[in-house]
């Protein structure tokens, strides 16, 4: 979420491809290379609408097979792809990496630690930025990763520092501004609070799902969550002593021999 394909997906392609896969990345709609007006906004039937896009235009590839098309989903596209998932069946297999449910997240923070009362002033503010920017103001951002730190940071922006804003991940699109490369507008993020991923779930199966969580992540609770609510064929893998950012780019720690053992068991 609010990450460009050249981040961290065009690892994750590059290394599938290696794996034997024809394989493709995208941007979402509104970031990145892909279009759409206003820029960083939050729409999440557009973003799993992006993954079934994918897919037609994979599917009429000659060289694709389109009844073996499996689809991989990192951090918040994880929900995404869960989410289009369940209204397209072409994808045959779906794993996801690292996910963050960004409804779930939005609307109770981490392990639950935001109320509804909390929420409210979040909602109001929002609403009131509505009308600023319907007279003509300034479009506020929210959520960024932070471009300095400081003693009284927290731990886990730190950790997405330490990729967004360092030689391991930073990355301005052409035309772009470093400021705006990973905060969604204020006004569209709230979109999120509507946004339920994993209800229905289940109704994926029979196709199988891959989770795939780093033993130490913060985001681990909804990897967690989504394997419980979904029905089988489904794996939890761990991955021992990686934390959430770590499965964005370190290859050392990414089971990619895992994601092609499991693309190749189940799209047959």
């Amino acid at each position: 979420m609010g990450a460009v394909k050249e981040q961290s997906v065009d690892l994750y392609a590059t290394k599938m491809a290696e794996q034997g896969f024809v394989t493709m990345s995208i941007d979402l709609p509104f970031w990145g290379e892909s279009e759409g007006q206003p820029r960083n906004l939050v729409a999440p039937d557009a973003y799993a609408e992006a993954f079934s896009a994918a897919v037609d235009f994979l599917g009429t590839r000659p060289f694709v097979d389109r009844n073996r098309i499996g689809a991989i989903g990192v951090c918040g596209s994880g929900c995404f792809v869960v989410s289009a998932a369940k209204i397209d069946p072409r994808m045959r297999a779906i794993a996801t990496v690292s996910m963050y449910d960004v409804g779930a997240a939005t609307r109770d923070a981490l392990n639950k630690s935001q109320t509804v009362e909390q929420r409210r002033p979040i909602v109001a503010q929002a609403g009131e930025q509505r009308y600023t920017e319907f007279a003509g103001g300034e479009t506020q951002y929210t959520g960024r990763t932070l471009h300095a730190l400081t003693a009284d940071t927290h731990p886990i922006q730190h950790e997405f520092h330490d990729f967004y804003r360092t030689r391991r991940g930073e990355f301005t699109p052409a035309g772009g501004s470093p400021l705006r490369t990973t905060p969604p507008n204020l006004t569209s993020k709230l979109r999120f609070v509507n946004f339920y991923p994993f209800n229905d779930i289940e109704t994926i199966s029979p196709r199988p799902m891959l989770f795939i969580t780093g033993d130490q992540a913060h985001s681990r609770e909804f990897s967690e969550d989504a394997y419980r609510r979904a029905a089988e064929p489904k794996e939890l893998h761990y991955v021992d002593s990686a934390w959430h950012v770590d499965l964005y780019g370190r290859v050392d720690l990414i089971p990619f021999e895992k994601l092609a053992s499991f693309f190749r068991q189940h799209m047959v």
